[in-house]
């Protein structure tokens, strides 16, 4: 169970911390508006500062979106908290929402406002961030997960690992 916690973590404090320096970063060498091409007609750094939820929608509704946070955050803790989860894919799905979670949820509480910079144009995609790309990966673990993964299946990874260190420790026990 030790090593879960670990892992979620590191996977939760590392998907915040490149949000955070990559926001920094943008805001630091940026104005709003401009746009940077890095591969012509594909990806471009686009710097929007977003009031609204996902793709611009609802603007100013800022303490709705903060409070709709702290309710992800709140199911996540309680589900791991009574779950326990052991499985890989679980663990890294739950830290990546947790980590995006928190770094647009210090932009709204900071300035009222995320910011946005990631820009696909072949597809016309809305302007993202780091953080909006751990929350749709992690969610797309899960969906997949839940979808996938027979419900009869036995956990692998670090339950294994576990019951075997359990099982050497007990026998080291009887010597």
């Amino acid at each position: 169970m030790r090593h879960s916690a670990v892992v979620f973590w590191l996977v939760a404090v590392g998907t915040l911390a490149a949000d955070q320096i990559s926001k920094m970063v943008v805001r630091s060498w940026m104005t709003p508006g401009e746009t940077i091409t890095l591969i012509r007609h594909v990806f471009h750094l686009a710097y929007v500062r977003n009031a609204g939820a996902a793709f611009g929608l609802f603007p100013g509704r800022q303490s709705v979106f903060m409070l709709t946070t702290a309710v992800v955050l709140f199911v996540i803790a309680a589900y791991w908290r009574r779950s326990r989860p052991t499985s890989w894919p679980i663990i890294v799905a739950l830290g990546l929402i947790c980590g995006g979670s928190v770094g647009n949820f210090i932009d709204r509480a900071s300035s009222g406002r995320v910011t946005d910079f990631f820009y696909f144009s072949p597809i016309d995609f809305p302007v993202f961030n780091v953080a909006d790309c751990g929350i749709v990966i992690g969610v797309a673990i899960l969906v997949g997960w839940l979808l996938l993964v027979p419900e009869d299946q036995p956990t692998s990874g670090i339950q294994e690992s576990q019951e075997t260190a359990m099982s050497s420790n007990a026998g080291e026990n009887e010597l």
